[in-house]
């Protein structure tokens, strides 16, 4: 493996380490910036030496600029598919990113907070991710970042249509800023399809846990806002912390009439995910990440100790394809042998969990 990917991570990460977060239902909040560089096509115009000419200028602003001056960088074509798949499962770089073509990389800051995919969609896609539900802590960064960029890079700009991008929905500010939502109740109670509903309506979108395409494994969805133009990006923040805030409502809410009405039916999922997580021999990734989801919120209700929700939250990132590949030291194995690896690795860090402890009436 290629030093810098080997690097990052064996270096503790935002998403993996932070122990600060204990928000029950958002995972992480990330705020994106679209940007593009002013006389250069863009990447899917530009040949192979304007790509290269454009990754070479924005890498070396980026790593002079403070939050990102003990990054890594990366070039695409320099690492092989495993080490762009573990790029994807911790949501550095896009799976449109991966395979990319001549100038395609990335720079990233050591906490992985901060990830800078370069000739992507557009030259600079930037984004800074933060556990928990922390929008404006990620738009403060954010911002920073952006202004200190804007005075060594020339930004292609229009004073009628803001920021110009590849993709026209992505005109304006630029921005997308999103959280990942853990919805259990919400799934279980098979109310998901209209919160779906609500949100669109609200001009917001609904993606899985690998944005666009991908679908909702562990009951994880990504929330983002749609619109870009015409409006300040202090206004889609405030408008989608709205909307997040509503969901954790309902969330909450669907958790408490399953457990009122059903007082059963989730201390026997959870139960049931425990005993297979602790005792399974094979598991695919998308069995292990409804079983977590279940586990996660066993914590939330108090069923498990609140320490292992960071044990869970960085299984749900360990226990992908590509990370099972890296714990193994191989760069291809078959899917029967992930599972029994990653089943392997789960019956190892659930030995360390105590059994549920059950409130609910008639249980011990």
């Amino acid at each position: 493996m290629q030093p810098p990917v080997a690097k990052l991570l064996a270096a503790p990460a935002e998403l993996t380490d932070n122990c600060d977060s204990k928000c029950p239902v958002v995972l992480m909040t990330r705020i994106r910036l679209a940007r593009n560089l002013a006389g250069h096509r863009f990447p899917g115009r530009a040949d192979e030496s304007e790509r290269n000419e454009i990754f070479d200028r924005c890498r070396e602003s980026l790593t002079q600029t403070p939050g990102l001056k003990r990054s890594v960088s990366v070039r695409i074509e320099d690492l092989d598919e495993q080490q762009q798949q573990l790029l994807v499962e911790r949501h550095l770089i896009s799976r449109e990113l991966m395979g990319g073509s001549a100038g395609a990389g990335a720079v990233i800051n050591r906490d992985q907070s901060v990830s800078v995919m370069v000739n992507e969609e557009d030259h600079l896609r930037i984004q800074v991710l933060r556990t928990g539900f922390n929008l404006k802590k990620a738009w403060t960064v954010i911002d920073s970042l952006d202004s200190a960029l804007e005075q060594s890079l020339d930004y292609a700009f229009s004073t009628k249509l803001g920021y110009l991008t590849a993709c026209p929905t992505n005109l304006g500010t630029g921005m997308r800023a999103s959280a990942m939502m853990h919805l259990p109740a919400l799934v279980i109670a098979g109310q998901m399809e209209k919160v779906v509903r609500a949100v669109n309506q609200l001009g917001m979108v609904v993606r899985g846990l690998f944005g666009e395409g991908s679908d909702a494994s562990g009951s994880i969805f990504q929330i983002s806002n749609q619109t870009t133009l015409g409006e300040t990006e202090a206004v889609i923040v405030k408008r989608l912390q709205n909307v997040l805030k509503s969901i954790v409502e309902h969330e909450l809410n669907a958790r408490d009439r399953l457990l009122e009405n059903e007082p059963t039916k989730l201390p026997d999922k959870i139960g049931r995910a425990f005993g297979v997580l602790q005792n399974a021999h094979m598991i695919s990734s998308s069995e292990a990440m409804n079983l977590l989801s279940l586990v996660r919120l066993g914590v939330d209700l108090g069923y498990f100790d609140e320490t292992h929700r960071v044990a869970v939250d960085r299984l749900f990132i360990d226990a992908q394809p590509g990370h099972i590949q890296h714990l193994a030291g191989k760069t291809d194995i078959e899917s029967d042998e992930r599972d029994r690896l990653r089943a392997t690795q789960l019956r190892s860090e659930f030995a360390k969990f105590q059994s549920p402890q059950y409130t609910v009436p008639g249980n011990n």
